[in-house]
């Protein structure tokens, strides 16, 4: 039986019996790890040895590892990061420069992750922050023309993909216009369609063949007055299919965050019903986590073709880096404009 299509959170810095004995049973597609989840180099290592040991396969195993305000692995035993911004501000005058090292930069990152297991980063954020937008974007964000946010995604994508690191495009079809968090309420956007396809679209245009991509809860009254991309047919279909012409594997945001209402089981359902390929539960709680495994179907068929090509992008070796002098030439560049 193929696995299902959920990523799980687990509760601390190793597995419960519980957890260990859900997690055997039920086969999600994945796993994503958090602050909580995190102690030192050993210890991670380990728990991502456990947690494919519970599914018997080298499952995807997820992380946020932006940089700057999300870091889930940081000192001491890891480097920290700057945000996206900081990619952005340096060497204007110096395009080729400025994306070579945002590519260092997610290089390292992949270095730093691959070493404890971790295969896929939550990264690049491709939103593009307007003035009078809530801050959860804020300066994690490349920059804010689109055209540049969409150059330094690509190029961290592929200082990812360098490391052996899948990346993930987020928050599609852009989140940069929210006036709201939302982790904690529904952010409604009132632009027109015609502004959302000439901005906020086009970074997501630009790196529309990268294998995974992860969901916005956010309302856009233009596309669909009612329900936020996530568990809208209607953005899924017209928007993020069609007129972006994304085609890899789609997953929702946390279904945990408040922009979302219902029981877990119904936004999972709604989610897929909408045409996620897979939905993305974080918090570790188990009760949670069984009602969304409840209502996740095994994956199959295109979502399934899906999945594997993700995973197919990263069974390689990692291109020859030299760590150590891939962070003296980021850390100078970025002392420069400190």
């Amino acid at each position: 039986m193929s696995a299902r299509a959920f990523i799980a959170g687990c509760a601390g810095l190793d597995l419960g019996p519980n957890e260990w004995a859900f997690f055997r049973e039920v086969d999600p597609w994945g796993f994503i790890l958090f602050k909580r989840n995190i102690e030192t180099p050993a210890q991670v290592r380990a728990l991502c040895a456990s947690l494919r040991e519970t599914v018997g396969r080298d499952a995807p195993i997820l992380i946020d590892q932006e940089g700057g305000r999300v870091q889930r692995m940081g000192p001491p035993h890891w480097p920290r990061y700057p945000a996206g911004s900081a990619y952005g501000g340096i060497h204007h005058d110096n395009h080729l420069l400025r994306r070579e090292l945002t590519r260092i930069g997610a290089r390292l990152m992949a270095h730093d992750l691959l070493e404890v297991g971790i295969n896929v980063d939550c990264l690049p954020v491709l939103d593009v922050p307007v003035p009078g937008a809530h801050d959860v974007i804020g300066d994690r964000a490349y920059a804010t023309d689109p055209e540049t946010v969409g150059i330094l995604g690509r190029a961290a994508a592929e200082g990812l993909l360098a490391g052996g690191v899948c990346p993930v495009i987020k928050h599609i079809p852009g989140h940069g216009r929210a006036g709201a968090d939302s982790h904690l309420s529904l952010p409604v956007v009132e632009a027109s369609r015609a502004e959302l396809e000439n901005h906020d679209f086009l970074p997501f245009r630009m790196l529309a063949d990268m294998p995974l991509a992860m969901t916005a809860h956010v309302v856009y009254t233009a596309l669909d007055p009612e329900r936020p991309a996530t568990t809208s047919p209607k953005i899924v279909t017209e928007v993020i299919r069609e007129s972006i012409g994304y085609d890899g594997l789609l997953m929702s945001d946390d279904l945990s965050m408040q922009a979302l209402t219902g029981t877990l089981g119904d936004r999972a359902k709604a989610s897929l019903k909408a045409g996620c390929d897979v939905v993305l539960h974080c918090n570790g709680r188990l009760d949670e986590m069984t009602e969304v495994a409840e209502v996740a179907p095994p994956l199959e068929g295109l979502p399934l073709r899906r999945a594997e090509d993700a995973l197919r992008r990263i069974r390689h070796a990692p291109e020859p880096f030299d760590a150590a002098d891939a962070r003296a030439r980021l850390d100078a560049a970025l002392a420069a404009v400190a």
